[in-house]
């Protein structure tokens, strides 16, 4: 028996599938085709063999069947080297298949439309992945596409005499990273569809994006990656007006800086960010003064840094942006003129994030690799609210306990524990701290007033240095702020830097064993301290 040169032909992305099959015949194959790619294919005049002409059985189930037969997968599995299989071939009568053209069923598009639960399941496909995973098995003698970037490689190579062994293998590859994306993205599905958040096995699926000069230091290499859908708000979504690629840090950055915007709402907001921590936050009734207030934060560590913006950029605020060196402006939207101002600047990048103050997806997850494993939790949602206004009023309850010691140990509820309540003024000054300190590395104490931070200090290895720090870069603009911790002070010492800086209150969590130590040391002087229980560790 004498085998002919076959192609098997079935796509859901019809993309050049045209032109490949011609180029295929050319090169003296026959076509082998299901439903509508075999309809696509005879209109523009190829004849195709239909599937039902291989196997002898009809498509039935409403086309759930229609590949799944020997006839079809002994073609593709044969080892052409191995005369018993080539022997078992002849004597069934089965033609081998030495180029199988498959895409899957379209079940992301599916996700992506919102469709119902049947429907996605309709869109899960069994014979393509059994097909293409088939043909990778038997990589040396069957060549299988699955993008259709890949044709016109494959035609060249054909021409030239025969597709290699090291295009079939790269192609072989393909085929196991389709399939797993794609079987990660239906079991992620099916967990969300039975409430699973922490699944016992889990595949996260990502394509790349960009390939970056280095990563975090020139010696190391790095690429970066998108989810499989875009979320809204995110840099993955940002459209690039202006300036060079971003590299490994800025988009490490730039993230830093679009979580604490984020906070803000419908609030003009400007956060300028280094190092993934906020040097400077402003908000305003305007651009261009919540860019000052947030300028004005820390005019030394802004310097290099990147803003990100939630309102649309003009050219009065361009035109102080353009003062000092930014290495970032993100922003939903930037008028002409501020455009014309900052392309000034050769080596500013500008980005237009359309929903750039959009609210994180409850499914999206915080991950952190580490060495042998990944850390997955849920993003930290918890803020205080207007709705939540009353713990700035309430007092919070107190309870005495004797321990075995002899000792008495005090517990605050949440409220207000000092002996006097921070003014209305001092309490949108407190909202406005709790939303950087939460975005802030820890150790992490802010300090700010006036719709403005006024002094930050992060990622300190203690709270006393932290405070210190703050209150160093604040200088004289420490008086009359308001001070906000990321966790309880363990000490009353932050409570007696408070007071030589002149803070007027302080936010924390509370839960700490000296905690009334702290309240006692406000109350000398009265500092109005508030505990909201919640912790914003952030590592």
């Amino acid at each position: 028996m004498k085998m002919k040169k076959r192609a098997l032909v079935s796509v859901s992305d019809k993309t050049g599938v045209v032109e490949f099959c011609k180029g295929l015949v050319e090169n003296g194959f026959e076509i082998i085709s299901t439903g509508g790619t075999a309809k696509a294919l005879k209109d523009a005049g190829l004849s195709v063999i239909g599937i039902s002409d291989i196997t002898g059985f009809p498509e039935c189930l409403d086309g759930r069947v229609k590949t799944l037969h020997p006839n079809v997968h002994a073609g593709l599995l044969a080892m052409r080297s191995n005369s018993e299989h080539m022997q078992q071939l002849e004597k069934l009568n089965i033609n081998t298949i030495d180029v199988v053209c498959v895409n899957l069923y379209p079940f992301k598009a599916t996700l992506a439309k919102g469709a119902d639960f049947a429907e996605c399941v309709e869109n899960i496909d069994i014979g393509g992945p059994t097909m293409i995973r088939a043909a990778a098995k038997n990589y040396q003698d069957v060549a299988v596409i699955v993008d259709p970037k890949d044709y016109s490689k494959v035609l060249e190579e054909l021409a030239n005499g025969g597709v290699t062994l090291e295009t079939k293998k790269y192609l072989q590859y393909k085929v196991f990273a389709h399939t797993a994306v794609y079987d990660s993205l239906i079991s992620n599905y099916l967990a969300s569809q039975l409430g699973i958040i922490f699944p016992d096995e889990v595949t996260f699926a990502y394509s790349k994006a960009q390939d970056m000069r280095y990563g975090e230091n020139p010696q190391q290499k790095a690429v970066f990656y998108n989810e499989q859908f875009i979320r809204k708000g995110s840099l993955s979504s940002a459209k690039q007006l202006w300036g060079k690629e971003l590299s490994y840090n800025n988009i490490n950055d730039a993230n830093g800086a679009l979580e604490l915007l984020k906070e803000f709402g419908d609030t003009y907001a400007v956060v300028a960010c280094k190092h993934a921590n906020p040097c400077g936050v402003g908000t305003g009734d305007s651009v261009y003064e919540a860019y000052m207030r947030a300028y004005e934060s820390d005019p030394v560590s802004v310097f290099g840094g990147i803003l990100a913006i939630n309102g649309t950029v003009d050219k009065a605020t361009a035109e102080e942006i353009n003062k000092i060196f930014i290495e970032i402006v993100m922003a939903p939207a930037y008028t002409d003129e501020a455009l014309a101002v900052l392309e000034q600047k050769k080596n500013i990048r500008l980005l237009q994030i359309d929903d750039i103050s959009a609210k994180r997806a409850s499914d999206a997850y915080d991950m952190k690799k580490v060495y042998g494993g990944l850390l997955v939790q849920q993003y930290d949602e918890s803020l205080i609210h207007d709705e939540d206004d009353e713990i700035f009023s309430k007092r919070a309850t107190v309870e005495e306990t004797v321990l075995p010691s002899g000792k008495v140990k005090t517990t605050y509820g949440l409220g207000v524990v000092t002996a006097c309540a921070p003014s209305e003024h001092e309490i949108e000054a407190l909202k406005f701290v709790w939303k950087v300190v939460k975005h802030t590395k820890s150790n992490a104490i802010v300090i700010g007033k006036d719709g403005r931070t006024t002094g930050i200090g992060m990622g300190q290895t203690n709270r006393i240095w932290a405070a210190q720090q703050a209150i160093a870069h604040a200088g004289k603009e420490a008086r009359g702020s308001v001070m906000a911790s990321d966790a309880f002070f363990p000490f009353p010492d932050c409570v007696e830097e408070c007071i030589k800086a002149g803070i007027s209150a302080i936010i924390q969590p509370g839960g700490s064993i000296q905690d009334k130590a702290s309240v006692e040391a406000c109350d000398k002087v009265g500092i109005a301290m508030v505990f909201v229980g919640d912790r914003h560790f952030k590592h």
